[in-house]
């Protein structure tokens, strides 16, 4: 095998068992690291040369997530109107919020700290990109900015996973048509 194959081997896997590390992050309150190998296809030995700990496994996952949702504002600007924009990334929002709640109760102290220092920039960064276009069409509120709606929207860390599904998106939905201009 080549080198060039090699490395799209390593890529390949690597970018497996981040997969399978969300899919079982969202639907598990256990983690077990052989498991995800196992699930993803590859020996442990696979697993620990890309992740030698577990932080470091669910920091990828994270920041995974938060790289996911930078990118899908400006791509929902280009297709919907930004009022609309900002709803369908507040769905998105909704997930990676339950993600970033399993993860960082998985995580020590320290690790939490460095993984919210990797989100909040980029995130604001992407929620600002939508507001500025809503304020342009007039659909959003004039007096509103990220911060505001990142602290509103911070009680997703504080439902329990019981309540998650009816209530989640439906507060989110209530935090958009805060955001709405009135007339």
């Amino acid at each position: 095998m080549n080198a060039a194959r090699r490395r799209a081997d390593a890529t390949e896997n690597r970018a497996r068992i981040i997969e399978v590390a969300r899919a079982v992050i969202a639907r598990s309150d256990e983690v077990k690291l052989n498991a995800i190998a196992k699930e993803a296809g590859v020996g442990q030995g696979t697993l620990y040369r890309h992740f030698p700990t577990r932080e470091a496994l669910f920091a990828e996952v994270y920041a995974y997530d938060v790289d996911e949702l930078v990118a899908a504002a400006p791509a929902l600007l280009t297709e919907y109107e930004p009022l609309a924009a900002l709803r369908l990334w507040f769905d998105r929002v909704a997930d990676y919020a339950r993600v970033k709640r399993d993860v960082f109760a998985a995580v020590e102290a320290g690790v939490q700290r460095d993984l919210a220092a990797h989100s909040h920039g980029p995130i604001g960064d992407a929620l600002t990109a939508l507001l500025v276009a809503g304020k342009a069409d007039g659909t959003i509120r004039p007096d509103v900015d990220a911060r505001d709606v990142i602290l509103l929207i911070g009680y997703l860390s504080r439902l329990d996973e019981a309540e998650w599904d009816a209530r989640a998106r439906h507060l989110l939905g209530l935090v958009v048509d805060g955001l709405r201009r009135r007339d």
